[in-house]
């Protein structure tokens, strides 16, 4: 009876969230990356040189990284349906502007205010499905919501390079209209996720009397059990040494994860082939990699392990990035660019399922928040020592190899955090 009542609940559950939240981060990957695609003729119509475009497309992450924890600690306090409908209104409204750039301080200035907008997003929507997820269904769910991600890329591509075809209408360049159009529907989510999310299992009043009361009592055995472990208050979560560990493992995968949606497009068009036939092909990898995703998490789940679903994803995507750098054909090329979205996208889920292991509580807000904001800063470094060497050397091939080290580095990290840990990590909550 208790099976049952939980498996109806985790699905109602599962079906009411996952979806629309799947939405919300499609909709926030898009408008993160289309820089990329805008780079395609922007950087030409305004004189932009790899450089400039590369420390431009990263200053992003440091208005990510500044506000990324008080992000999340408010989000804690006040809810995640009033924060999320806020982070996202003022990410598109900010995105929207991207359309009247007019030069490098311009550029700069909104990436990075736009960075400061969507802080909180990403690890806030990870701290809401700890709220609703148990542990045990924890890396498969992630891996639904990580794989809107991929699928920005896949149905986003050829829709940014059909915007930029728009060239000259009404006076407006191609880019200012993808990023127009493409800052819309954040504004009009957010203004849904107002009436559509629920903060907390006790307020989901479209659960059933006795699926609440399961879930409810589920999620505080969890929470009891991390307390047993340990007192986690605002200040371990930040300072807590394997919270520091894995954010610089999360560093790695940022960087490979960025490389790609800001440069591939650059990357493939250096093949000689039009902006559409860009927009096409750059979609074939992420197609690849939502379903690797999505396999890798339920295997993780299914077997209770995490680190080396973690290192073997990283490994995969470092020898991806390699290859890359050295193909020279267009099936080289994509080969290679999907082997790194498999490997970076498949280490995504069981990696996010780590730090709920041993965190609890305002702790599991700021720890989560902090592994994202010092991960995230990977996205900077990743993309602007592309266009530094680029700029240098006249190839991709460097920074690709650059890239290839940060995320070997996280393979290695991942052994040592996991092994040093194991005798601090909670026992698995045991299936019902």
């Amino acid at each position: 009876m208790e099976r049952s009542l939980e498996q109806a609940t985790m699905r109602r559950v599962a079906w009411r969230l996952i979806p629309f939240i799947c939405l919300l981060y499609f909709i926030a990957f898009i408008d993160r990356v289309n820089i990329g695609f805008a780079a395609l003729t922007m950087n030409k119509d305004l004189g932009f040189s790899a450089s400039v475009f590369g420390f431009g497309a990263g200053v992003f992450f440091f208005g990510y990284f500044l506000f990324e924890v008080p992000s999340n600690i408010i989000l804690d306090r006040v809810g995640a349906r009033l924060w999320i409908a806020r982070v996202m209104i003022t990410w598109g409204l900010i995105s929207g502007a991207f359309a009247f750039i007019q030069g490098e301080m311009s550029f700069y200035g909104l990436r990075f205010l736009l960075g400061a907008a969507e802080a909180g997003f990403f690890p806030g929507i990870i701290l809401y499905l700890g709220y609703w997820f148990p542990i045990r269904y924890r890396a498969a769910v992630v891996s639904l919501f990580m794989a809107a991600a991929p699928v920005s890329v896949l149905l986003g591509s050829p829709l940014s390079s059909l915007l930029l075809e728009l060239e000259g209408l009404l006076g407006l360049h191609g880019w200012q209209w993808m990023f127009l159009i493409e800052a819309v529907p954040a504004v009009i989510l957010g203004f849904v996720v107002l009436v559509y999310l629920t903060d907390r299992p006790e307020s989901a009043t479209w659960l059933a009397d006795d699926q609440r009361a399961w879930l409810m009592s589920e999620m505080e055995a969890e929470r009891a059990g991390r307390r047993v472990q340990a007192r986690h208050n605002l200040l371990s979560g930040l300072t807590d040494l394997r919270v520091l560990a894995l954010a610089l493992v999360y560093f790695g995968t940022s960087a490979g994860l960025y490389t790609l949606g800001i440069w591939a497009p650059q990357i493939i068009k250096g093949l000689g082939l039009s902006t559409m036939n860009v927009g096409l092909l750059n979609a074939v990898p992420p197609t690849i990699a939502v379903v690797a995703m999505i396999l890798w998490a339920r295997h993780s789940d299914r077997t209770g392990e995490r680190m080396w679903h973690v290192v073997i994803a990283c490994l995969a995507a470092s020898l991806g990035l390699m290859l890359a750098g050295a193909a020279a054909s267009v099936v080289a090329v994509i080969a290679a660019l999907s082997l790194v979205n498999v490997g970076i996208s498949a280490a995504k889920p069981p990696f996010w399922a780590m730090p709920t292991l041993f965190l609890s509580g305002p702790g599991a807000a700021v720890g989560i928040a902090t592994i994202n904001a010092i991960g995230n800063l990977g996205g900077f470094v990743g993309p602007w020592m592309i266009g530094w060497i680029k700029d240098r050397t006249g190839s991709f091939a460097g920074g690709l190899m650059f890239v290839a080290g940060l995320l070997l580095i996280s393979a290695i990290l991942t052994l040592v955090v996991a092994r040093a840990g194991r005798r601090a990590a909670p026992a698995r909550v045991a299936l019902p």
